[in-house]
């Protein structure tokens, strides 16, 4: 198992500057102290939480089309991979949490790194659709799911880039007996088991 990644690791490995960097920490900082409240993320994961936070959201940025200015993050939880991306300098980011504490906590994060985010405290799926260029999620559903409420947004042009786990190929089975997509698969530089999903031009079978 490697050792856990460090700060200064972490902005060699990025490429981010020490002062976004330092958003960065005071965003995690603001984790260990509410995790102590609310569970936002496995307990495990802060032994090493610039590999599997910050990485893992942080690696999504090069694979952004150019010309992204609207993100909309699903599920967003503790807000990763969308408040990391925000505070990477995405332009518009559209963060969708149905639960009322971890909105509470995404606002407070937001806050002290000084991001500003557009929150959306309800379910996806009564969300009513607005223009979008990009979608993410990070262990929020399988990808069916996914698709099936994302689906609006995502007939209108938007793409796709998902953090997946193992069961990617499986999800990727049933995901084809509905839809018919481009897509690209990338290996995850926070985990080992990891892969990341772009998907554009989506239309049912």
């Amino acid at each position: 198992m490697p050792s856990p990644l460090t700060f200064e690791r972490f902005l060699q490995d990025t490429g981010v500057s020490r002062e976004t960097g330092e958003r960065l920490e005071a965003y995690l900082a603001v984790l260990n102290k509410w995790q102590a409240k609310i569970n936002l993320v496995g307990k495990s994961t802060l032994e090493d939480p610039w590999r599997r936070h910050m990485l893992d959201s942080a690696q999504l940025l090069p694979l952004i089309p150019q010309g992204t200015e609207v993100l909309m993050d699903l599920g967003s939880g503790a807000g990763f991979p969308g408040l990391v991306l925000a505070i990477l300098g995405v332009p518009q980011v559209h963060l969708v949490e149905s639960d009322t504490r971890k909105c509470a906590f995404l606002t407070e994060a937001a806050r002290v790194s000084s991001t500003k985010i557009t929150l959306h405290p309800k379910r996806l799926e009564s969300l009513d659709p607005f223009p979008v260029d990009l979608i993410t999620a990070r262990a929020f559903a399988p990808m069916t799911r996914i698709l099936e409420w994302a689906e609006p947004f995502l007939l209108s042009g938007a793409q796709g880039l998902f953090l997946k786990g193992q069961s990617i190929d499986d999800e990727l089975t049933e995901v084809h007996k509905i839809w018919m997509m481009q897509k690209e698969r990338f290996p995850s530089r926070a985990d080992p088991s990891g892969q990341i999903l772009r998907i554009g031009d989506l239309t049912r079978v």
